[in-house]
């Protein structure tokens, strides 16, 4: 009976990863342009488009208007004064409001107001795609040489992009000029686990398991959202994405190791931040179906790693 069992979930899940959808990728009319200081409509550029900036900022941004602005003050105090420091520096930072119900945009607006849209720009998704989607969407509209995704809450110190930098240059062989810094909260794991509920710590070990049994491996922490990516990285990676939701950081880096980029892990500052979107049970159950998905459906053909496509 158990045998019977088992085979039917198998077949159910087949069944499932037969009929998974690739990712829409087009986008709607509203999404392909930016507002600049004076109400001005101008077109994103394409992330196949040469980089014309050393770095690009993606910020996800779901109901954010209450963290947003610790984290942009932070950020741009940063930018600025590097530049400032070298002027050979170019950046720009792009908010991406994933379909938000608050005044996110409005609140980023500010910043394109104060500093001009050549160094922040706001993409406002016209529905709710998910983190992983709301990044992809701001990586494919960037400038950028390195491009860094950073979550709106702060939770990590923006000067640790440094730390990230290092990482990257520290990778020597770099295919194609490809490679990814992941920034990580594992050495911080003890201190985790001491402050965490026995049923969060039980979650948390499944999870890190899960994503080490199915999808990658050699990577602690593929959840931090501090990551950056050479263009020709992001490129490769986020033309063949498909999660659009928690779980889309473990395909990303499961694309990469598949296409033998290299990855680097690198400690950085992190603080909990109130306010996560992050629902506890919830959240890491479908992230747990999702992992498993991820790599059956690559196993049976309904996902398929891509050369890079138009993705606009």
């Amino acid at each position: 009976m158990r045998l019977v069992c088992l085979l039917l979930l198998i077949f159910v899940l087949f069944c499932k990863t037969r009929t998974a959808n690739v990712v829409d990728q087009t986008r709607h009319e509203k999404e392909k342009h930016f507002l600049t200081a004076d109400g001005k409509e101008e077109s994103f550029p394409s992330l196949m488009d040469p980089p014309s900036l050393e770095l690009s900022v993606v910020v996800p941004s779901y109901n954010e208007e209450l963290r947003l602005p610790v984290m942009m003050d932070e950020a741009m105090e940063y930018l600025e004064k590097r530049q400032k420091k070298n002027p050979s520096f170019t950046y720009e930072v792009i908010v991406v409001d994933d379909g938000s119900k608050d005044k996110t945009t409005e609140v980023a607006m500010k910043y394109t107001k104060k500093y001009g849209a050549q160094k922040v720009r706001v993409l406002t998704l016209v529905k709710n795609r998910g983190k992983g989607g709301a990044v992809r969407m701001g990586t494919l509209s960037s400038r950028g040489r390195l491009i860094l995704m950073a979550d709106a809450d702060g939770a990590t110190k923006f000067a640790d992009i440094e730390k990230v930098e290092e990482g990257l240059e520290s990778i020597s062989e770099k295919p194609d000029n490809m490679a990814i810094s992941c920034g990580s909260r594992a050495h911080l794991e003890k201190e985790s686990v001491a402050q965490r509920s026995l049923f969060r710590t039980f979650l948390m070990f499944g999870f890190h398991f899960l994503v080490w049994f199915f999808c990658v491996r050699g990577i602690k922490d593929t959840q931090c959202g501090f990551k950056l990516f050479t263009r020709e990285a992001a490129l490769k990676t986020f033309s063949s994405l498909h999660v659009e939701r928690w779980a889309f950081d473990v395909e990303l880096l499961f694309i990469a190791q598949c296409f033998d980029i290299p990855v680097v892990e690198v400690a950085v500052n992190w603080t909990e931040i109130e306010g996560s979107k992050l629902v506890p049970f919830w959240s890491w159950l479908q992230m747990g179906r999702d992992l498993v998905f991820i790599r059956l459906r690559y196993l049976t053909g309904a996902w398929r790693l891509e050369a890079e496509r138009k993705t606009q």
